[in-house]
């Protein structure tokens, strides 16, 4: 998969101007398919009962994350995994969550796998007092969708340290002044069983030295 993830991730971060909470990716089994890419970001917006600059907030709601389609080719999951794991290692991040998830239109699915394979696309069906929870530019967000819900999906979720809410606390050796590190990352991807539920969780930080 010939996708620069970590570049398009910092110019939505240099467009936002917000600290990043997590970074979602999710797609299904079946090559060449579009795949979601989820920012999830860290702040506020005011509201207020007249749009004029003097007018006092009365009340705050969460920045909605932003969901974009990718529509780059790739031929294996393998090359998810790598643009996940590269762009996770060179934004800083600890490590790397991938779950794989059954097909929910299944006898005896749980209504809670249609709403988390909904989340896994960012495909949520209501807001939150009337606001939106997800900007999205994803035009096959519901071909998608339909196809996860008899396919499965893959969804890979980390937290960036560059652009990141952790940068404070991050203390890792490997990282550089800015909470990034050289690319490219050393990790190899697992390949997926898809047979059953499962998480495989890469780790790519170095604990900080412990202090006596």
């Amino acid at each position: 998969m010939a996708l620069n993830l970590s570049g398009l991730i910092e110019a939505q971060c240099n467009a936002m101007r917000l600290p990043l909470v997590a970074v979602t990716l999710a797609a299904v089994p079946c090559r060449d398919t579009p795949v979601i890419l989820t920012l999830h970001w860290h702040g506020f917006v005011r509201e207020r009962l007249a749009d004029v600059p003097e007018a006092g907030a009365v009340a705050f709601r969460s920045v909605p994350s932003s969901a974009v389609q990718l529509n780059d080719r790739w031929d294996d999951l393998e090359d998810v995994d790598r643009a996940a794991l590269d762009a996770a290692w060179t934004l800083g991040a600890w490590d790397v969550a991938r779950s794989e998830r059954r097909a929910c239109m299944r006898p005896g699915a749980e209504a809670r796998e249609f709403h988390e394979c909904r989340q896994a696309f960012s495909a949520f069906p209501y807001g939150v007092d009337g606001s939106e929870v997800v900007v999205k530019d994803a035009p096959d967000q519901d071909e998608l969708l339909s196809l996860a819900r008899v396919r499965g999906y893959l969804m890979w979720l980390f937290r960036p340290v560059c652009n990141g809410l952790w940068k404070e606390v991050a203390d890792d050796p490997s990282l550089r002044p800015d909470g990034t590190r050289e690319p490219p990352c050393p990790v190899l991807p697992v390949a997926p069983r898809l047979e059953r539920d499962a998480k495989t969780v890469y780790r790519l930080g170095v604990p900080g030295p412990l202090i006596a």
